[in-house]
């Protein structure tokens, strides 16, 4: 299809992600070009201020790699503001800055433990919550020392993450209005666990009329959708008002439902 008034050329967001990527002899499958424009898509969703933060998963690429990307991207017109790529336990974040701090330092996400010792998920009080919450005022120095360090458009850091638990701090980055936690070890009591699962997507004609974006995509166990009421409502509010302050995305869609998964991977 084609590019909506004023996109970008999708020749070079494609290029741009296969070379971040690492793509050539020897090396992983190139990367779809879906895949690519969506990827351009969710860089546009955080210098939109649609959300604080992306995971980058479309490969290998490290900080040094994902700043040429951005720095390929803003050339070619996207993402304007200020953008920050943090390294951290070997995955890579592409964050904007403010957003991000302000996040950090607003109302802190309720925690849900869901520890494989448990019979069911838990919300933590917060004095069960001390450490998670040492742990991300330490990265919002991090932040803002490297932020200080740097006057270029586009940063880069790294952090060495010790004994954090590497998915909670990812979820709070990535602005999900409640965040699982759990002890040490990869099990959890989630397998048969009915889960709401809530997605936001947007049209992004910027890049390529018809080319759906996805936002975010997120869940929390039904039992305790209840009492997380007013945090997931609070959470809808913020996102529609973002939306309505930009003009790359259009037809915001924010859906849920509920699934049981034989085993969930954090």
């Amino acid at each position: 299809m084609a590019a909506g008034p004023g996109a970008l050329p999708v020749p070079l967001l494609v290029a741009a992600a296969r070379e971040a990527q690492g793509a050539g002899p020897g090396r992983r499958r190139r990367l779809p070009a879906a895949r690519a424009l969506h990827a351009a898509g969710e860089v546009l969703a955080v210098a939109a201020g649609l959300k604080p933060a992306l995971l980058w998963d479309c490969g290998p690429a490290g900080p040094a790699e994902l700043r040429r990307y951005l720095g390929r991207l803003r050339e070619a017109g996207l993402a304007a503001g200020r953008l920050h790529v943090l390294g951290v336990g070997g995955s890579a974040l592409v964050l904007r800055p403010g957003r991000l701090r302000a996040l950090l330092r607003a109302r802190p996400a309720p925690l849900v433990d869901v520890s494989a010792a448990r019979p069911g998920p838990a919300l933590l009080a917060p004095a069960e919550a001390s450490a998670v919450r040492a742990h991300l005022a330490a990265l919002l120095g991090h932040l803002r020392d490297a932020e200080a360090a740097g006057a270029e458009p586009v940063t880069a850091s790294e952090v060495a993450p010790g004994d954090w638990n590497l998915c909670t701090v990812a979820g709070v980055l990535l602005g999900y209005p409640a965040v699982y936690t759990f002890a040490e070890g990869a099990e959890n009591c989630l397998a048969l666990t009915p889960l709401r699962v809530f997605t936001a997507q947007a049209s992004c004609p910027r890049i390529k009329d018809g080319l759906r974006v996805q936002i975010y995509s997120f869940s929390v166990p039904e039992s305790l959708c209840a009492e997380l009421r007013d945090v997931l409502d609070a959470w809808c509010q913020e996102l529609r008002e973002a939306f309505g302050a930009q003009s790359d995305f259009v037809d915001l869609c924010i859906s849920s439902e509920v699934v049981s998964l034989p085993a969930v991977a954090l």
